[in-house]
Formats: C-alpha cells, sequence, structure tokens
C-alpha cells in the first residue's frame, strides 16, 4: 500500500507541474500575440507561405475557376509547434483511448495555434488520427478481451459496422458541401453534447456497477479467506454472472495465457475489411478525376453500395443464422434477430453520415454507441479506433494525392501522435489494472467530446458571427457546383 500511495502522489505531483507548464504556456501565447499584433505586416509574411492557387478544381473536369489559398506556416521551432506539439499530444492520448481520434481538438489547435487555413487543418487533423489510431490498433494486437478468450479487437462487430460507417463517410462529406457551415456548427454543438452526456451518464452507472461487484466480489472472497486486496475487478460483457466476473491477482497470474499476434487476429474477417477499403478508396480517387455531377461521377459513387452493403450483408447473415457471433457481448451477442441487425447497420450509416458531415472520422458517434449496445469499455474503444484507422486513412491518401497538406508538417504531427497513442494507451491500461475501474475510458471518451464541443463550436460560432457581419450566404449550397 505504501508503493501505491507513493506512485499516487508522485502522479499528481507530475500532473501538477504538467498543469503549470500549461498555464505558463497559456499565458506566453497570450503575450505573444498580443506583441505580435504590433508588429507590421512585412514581418508576418516572412513567417507564413501564402499558396495562392488558380485552379480549374480538385479535378480535371470541372470549368469554374476559383482562387483557393492554402495557408501554411514555416516548420520552425517555436512557442507555436510546442504550444500546438503539446495539446496534439494530450488530444490524442485522450483520443486513443476514448476511441474517437481526438480531431475535435486538432483542428482548432492547427487553425488557433499554429495558423494553418480551415482545410489544410482538416486534412492535418486526419494524419494525426491516422497516427493515433494506427498505433493504438498495433498495442491492441496483442491484448485480450478482459473478461473472455478473445481478442480485445470484435473483428465480427468491425466487419458489421466499418463498410456501413464507409458508405456513411461518403454521403455526409456530400452533406457537408451542400449545408451552411452555421447548419453545421449547429448540429457538431447538439450531436456533441448529446453524445458527451450519454458518455457521462453511462460512465456513471458503469462506475456503480463497478463498486456493487466490488464490493460483492471482496465479501465473497473474505469468507474464504481472501484478503481484499488480492480482489480485482473486471468489467463484464453484457450477460454474463458476477460470478464470473471476480478473480485473485494469483488465478490471473496463474490462468494468463500469451497469445501470438498472429493467433489473435482474425484473417478472414480482417481480409474482407481491407478489400472494402482498397475497393472504396480506388472508387473514390477516380471520382477525383470526373467532372462533378457527371454520369461517370454518379456511377463511381453509386458503385459503392454493392461493395459496402455486400460485405455488411455477408457478416449479418452469418450473425442471423449463427455461424458468428458478437461474442464480445457474451451471451447476448449470440441470438440477434434482424431488427437488430438492421439497426446495427442503420445506426453505422447514421455514425458515418454525421461524422462526414462534421468532417470527423465516425469514431466520436461509433464509440458511445458500441458502449450503448453493451460492449465493454476497453473492446469498444479497440474497435472503434480500429475502424477509424481505415476510414482516416483512405481520407489520409485522398488528402495527399489533392496536395492539402505540407508533408514535413504531417510527418511530424504523425509521429506526435503516434508516441501520444501508445503512451496513453499504456497509462490508462496500468490505471485500470490497478483501480480496478474500466469507466475510467468512458469519462475520457465523454471529457474528449465535450472539449471538441466547446472548442470546435467555439470556432464555428466565430466564423459564423463574421459571415453574418459580411452579410454572407447562409443559405444551401449546390453539389453540382462546387468546384
Amino acid at each position: 500500500m505504501a508503493g501505491i500511495g507513493s506512485e499516487w502522489w508522485r502522479s499528481r505531483l507530475i500532473g501538477m507541474v504538467v498543469i503549470a507548464l500549461l498555464v505558463m504556456a497559456s499565458i506566453y501565447v497570450v503575450t505573444k500575440d498580443s506583441s505580435e499584433h504590433k508588429v507590421s505586416s512585412y514581418k508576418v509574411t516572412e513567417e507564413v507561405e501564402t499558396h495562392l492557387i488558380m485552379k480549374l478544381s480538385d479535378s480535371p473536369g470541372h470549368h469554374n475557376r476559383s482562387l483557393h489559398a492554402h495557408v501554411w506556416p514555416k516548420m520552425k521551432f517555436g512557442w507555436k509547434i510546442v504550444v500546438g506539439a503539446i495539446i496534439g499530444f494530450f488530444g490524442a492520448a485522450f483520443g486513443s483511448v476514448g476511441g474517437v481520434g481526438g480531431g475535435g481538438i486538432f483542428v482548432p489547435m492547427l487553425t488557433l495555434i499554429i495558423g494553418f487555413d480551415q482545410k489544410s487543418s482538416t486534412a492535418l487533423s486526419k494524419c494525426m488520427i491516422m497516427g493515433g489510431a494506427a498505433a493504438t490498433v498495433a498495442y491492441n494486437l496483442r491484448q485480450r478481451h478482459p473478461t473472455l478468450d478473445l481478442p480485445i479487437i470484435d473483428y465480427n462487430l468491425a466487419l458489421l459496422f466499418q463498410p456501413m460507417l464507409v458508405l456513411g463517410i461518403s454521403i455526409g462529406v456530400s452533406f457537408n458541401v451542400i449545408f451552411a457551415e452555421w447548419m453545421i456548427t449547429v448540429l457538431l454543438i447538439i450531436i456533441f453534447l448529446v453524445m458527451s452526456t450519454k458518455a457521462f451518464l453511462k460512465g456513471v452507472e458503469t462506475w456503480k456497477k463497478e463498486t456493487i461487484t466490488k464490493k460483492e466480489a471482496a465479501q465473497r472472497l473474505q469468507s474464504n479467506g481472501i484478503g481484499s486486496a488480492d480482489v480485482e475487478l473486471r468489467p463484464l460483457p453484457e450477460g454474463q454472472s458476477n460470478d464470473a466476473h471476480t478473480e485473485t491477482k494469483d488465478s490471473k497470474k496463474s490462468e494468463q495465457v500469451q497469445v501470438s499476434i498472429l493467433e489473435n487476429i482474425y484473417w478472414k474477417e480482417l481480409g474482407i475489411i481491407v478489400a472494402v477499403w482498397v475497393t472504396v478508396l480506388a472508387l473514390q480517387i477516380a471520382k477525383n478525376y470526373t467532372t462533378t455531377c457527371s454520369v461517370l461521377y454518379w456511377i463511381l459513387n453509386l458503385l459503392q453500395i454493392p461493395v459496402t452493403v455486400g460485405a455488411t450483408s455477408y457478416e449479418a447473415v452469418g450473425l442471423y443464422k449463427g455461424r458468428r457471433v458478437i461474442a464480445s457481448r457474451g451471451e447476448a451477442g449470440t441470438n440477434l434477430r434482424v431488427h437488430q441487425l438492421v439497426l446495427y447497420c442503420v445506426c453505422g450509416i447514421v455514425a458515418g453520415i454525421i461524422g462526414g458531415l462534421l468532417g470527423l472520422g465516425g469514431g466520436f458517434i461509433l464509440g458511445p454507441l458500441l458502449l450503448e449496445l453493451g460492449i465493454p469499455p476497453q473492446v469498444s474503444s479497440a474497435t472503434a479506433t480500429f475502424a477509424m484507422a481505415f476510414s482516416s486513412s483512405m481520407s489520409v491518401v485522398e488528402y495527399y494525392l489533392l496536395k492539402r497538406f505540407p508533408v514535413p508538417y504531417a510527418l511530424y504531427l504523425f509521429v506526435v501522435a503516434i508516441i501520444a497513442a501508445l503512451v496513453g494507451q499504456h497509462v490508462v491500461t496500468k490505471v485500470i489494472a490497478m483501480i480496478g475501474r474500466a469507466s475510467l475510458i468512458i469519462f475520457i471518451l465523454a471529457a474528449t467530446i465535450f472539449i471538441s464541443a466547446i472548442s470546435l463550436g467555439g470556432v464555428g460560432i466565430d466564423r459564423m458571427i463574421k459571415e453574418i457581419e459580411h452579410k454572407g450566404y447562409l443559405g444551401f449550397d449546390s453539389l453540382c457546383t462546387y468546384p
């Protein structure tokens, strides 16, 4: 106990030091900004490369000329890149643990602190999301389910949701073009506040269940002559009883089996997911070289439907006939009815549409959704991140081909996200093992969504006010006239 107490105070001391550093960095940012506003404009242009691109569009088929400006700050060591890296580090750490990526934190950081334009910030945030997701997936490939003899990534659940998520994102991106920015901002704030509230309430509910189960386990083990200090709480998937829930530390060490990565991956399901990813990516790339709303454009769009629906239908039929199971739900995942499978597929499409509409990867919706379906927090986070790795990598490839971000900055932020994700996963895994509460993941998820609602919502409201002041157009746009 003394060792645990010293580690607790050491962690608190480190936390206080980090908070103090962030406060000092914030004060420095404010004072630096106030002094920079007094500097003449020619010094500003020395720090920023403004790329004015006269283009027909992102693809050769368009004929409406438009002037598009990319603001890419020079990559040099300074307060901006340091503060941005710190915020990006914590955003990636919390985002990877919660299974939401952290895009709601990355975009405001890249826009307001480092100084990128909105479109470049979105593209770079996808690079950071992909880095964090890739690192998290690599970390989770060796991990096992908290209570069952299964991988921590539910591959059958991923195969059911991932194709629908990709299809939904494609639809959501089109809606993003049509909807006015103020509509997207209002929708973002409402959805994020609702999701963060539901996640927080789910965390409180899980915390109470863990407390009750912990007390019951301690009483049972004490009656058997085992001290409560040897009790370890493990979260229950839906449909399991408390009798199979508790164990001592000694029994865990004797029963735990190390499984290699090759044995911990469901290769058939992974192969189907990768095939869907490659096919949809090829269709998206080909679509970028067609004229918007042309016959070929719509053909390439519609071809995504049989690919994604076919893969999900294959998994859904297997689940309905009992050839496959969502094993991470315990007994509740063995007997799925048609209306449940249809609901899951619809939820996957809706999550993708909202993610594409708001410019996010879908993890902000998919993570809380999996929790509501009764998936344990560790499995929910790992599976949502696994699905997000494919959707974010697809966006990064497209953005790279369209030259939407500077490669040196992207590589730097990619590495920052990888390190942050690995540190976050390692620390949270240790903390959960020490305190025996997987609800910590749910609280991190709720906090990340809430912070994203405040940051993205604040930026959106500021831009909306400026549009109103300049009497800008606030109605719907046409997809076919978009350059």
